[in-house]
């Protein structure tokens, strides 16, 4: 069974730091982005950093509660506090050297990611530490409140828009760049057939396994891979398996790269689709929130996983550039996440089987891409 996956976003404040001190954390769905936990406390007068960290240490015990074999991407807009538990930095400080060792005791460092995000990206923690803090000037402690469902069962898993300037890669740092190769041919591919996570997982057909092979030789001209990450599904380990052999890499599965569930649609065409379902595709085409018939996934709970997955790929080989192999659905996403695009995006893209696409990632949350749909290699 495979584990769950949280997110976890901390924060902590400080008026004067040091000063009245707060902080905040939730705990996320690591599928859906719904927050199922929240945690807040006045810690009286202390620095921004303690608090940064005794936030992290709330969170991941809230967490732990929830489920002690999860794995978790531990999301700060604290660069020191990422860095210091990602063990890139020293933690000099005295006052941090106990809490980073408490925050190491209570999962273990192999079920853990952490990441930088702006602090755009981190509302709630920051909410929640900031209402600690008013609590704490009221002369009480933070109470949960009964919040409307809208603000906690979604969550924005989209990199911020890009800020003035973006365009100058110099200014922001090495850029992690995600190739993005949709797998080849499936017999149902020529067909048109919806084929998701939810169907028969057909293997490559002749077509495909050559579509592969042209897709590795083009890899190994380029000659700048340094990882390849698969779908766990059949058609996409084939996929990445002919160009990681080329290139003398390995492959690493991601779950959440894999297709969207198509429910009762698996293996019907378009067509079949508006003559046996024609209220739910028109709600389907209408709105990013609808799923497929008997299908488990809308394109909105699709973007939170492959928002998550995009996050972890890059904590995971930060500066690198990674093959990803995935299917028509995430890639188009990932392409729509990095554009700040709207959900309706997804249907104004064409991707061909074995295209590739790239999308730059810079440190400070910004995106660019590079490239979409290039079909080059199989000519």
């Amino acid at each position: 069974m495979t584990a769950r996956r949280f997110i976890i976003e901390a924060d902590g404040g400080s008026r004067g730091n040091p000063g009245p001190a707060g902080y905040g954390a939730v705990v996320r769905d690591g599928d859906t982005g719904m927050i199922i936990a929240e945690a807040a406390e006045f810690i009286g007068r202390a620095t921004n950093n303690v608090a940064e960290y005794r936030g992290l240490i709330a969170g991941l015990r809230a967490a732990y509660e929830i489920d002690p074999s999860a794995t978790l991407d531990v999301r700060m807009d604290s660069k020191l506090v990422v860095e210091q538990m990602s063990g890139r930095w020293k933690i000099k400080h005295p006052d941090m050297q106990p809490l980073a060792a408490e925050a190491r005791t209570v999962f273990p460092r192999s079920q853990v990611d952490y990441s930088w995000i702006p602090r755009e990206r981190n509302k709630d923690a920051d909410r929640l530490a900031n209402e600690a803090m008013d609590a704490g000037a009221a002369g009480r402690q933070w109470e949960p409140k009964d919040r409307p469902a809208a603000d906690v069962v979604e969550t924005d898993l989209a990199p911020v828009p890009p800020k003035a300037g973006w365009s100058h890669p110099d200014a922001l740092g090495i850029a992690t760049t995600f190739v993005l190769l949709r797998h080849g041919e499936t017999a149902l591919t020529p067909q048109k057939r919806f084929s998701g996570s939810g169907g028969s997982d057909p293997e490559l057909s002749e077509k495909g396994l050559w579509q592969a092979e042209r897709a590795a030789d083009a890899f190994a001209a380029r000659g700048d891979i340094q990882a390849v990450v698969s779908s766990p599904m059949l058609r996409t380990r084939q996929t990445a398996e002919a160009v990681a052999r080329r290139l003398g890499l390995t492959v690493r599965i991601e779950e959440g790269l894999r297709e969207l569930d198509f429910g009762d649609w698996e293996g019907l065409t378009f067509a079949e689709v508006q003559q046996r379902h024609p209220e739910d595709l028109d709600a389907w085409l209408a709105s990013s929130r609808a799923k497929p018939t008997g299908g488990s996934e809308s394109f909105t709970t699709l973007a939170q996983r492959i928002g998550v997955t995009r996050d972890r790929i890059l904590s995971r080989y930060p500066g690198k550039t990674v093959l990803v192999v995935s299917h028509v659905s995430p890639i188009k996403t990932l392409v729509r996440l990095a554009l700040g695009a709207p959900p309706d995006a997804v249907y104004r893209m064409e991707l061909a089987a074995a295209s590739v696409c790239a999308v730059q990632y810079y440190s400070d949350g910004n995106a660019s891409v590079q490239l979409l749909n290039d079909t080059s290699h199989l000519r």
